[in-house]
């Protein structure tokens, strides 16, 4: 299994193809999502790549993390495993 990245600080204008080619530069991707917005479709500013092997993404993480992809500063760093999260409630009573 390969090591899945964070990928914070893109720009809007971002696709998961222009993505997927600057991280290649570093080794073999096999995965990239772009996170949206689930209303309004648009990009949330931030993703993931998953790159084939450990020395892929530390050369990943040294080439891009705090620098620019089409004018925004990337933070690159080992995604973290999703945590358990209260449910959150919608009521109209609060205070």
């Amino acid at each position: 299994m390969g090591t899945r990245l964070y990928v914070g600080g893109l720009s809007y204008n971002t696709t998961e193809d222009s993505l997927r080619a600057a991280f290649a530069e570093a080794g073999e991707v096999t995965s990239v999502k772009i996170i949206s917005d689930r209303v309004t479709g648009r990009s949330r500013g931030f993703g993931f790549v998953e790159m084939a092997d450990a020395a892929g993404a530390t050369k990943a993480i040294e080439m891009w993390n705090g620098t620019e992809l089409e004018g925004r500063k990337l933070t690159v760093n080992e995604a973290r495993p999703l945590e358990e999260r209260p449910r959150r409630s919608f009521s109209r009573d609060r205070a």
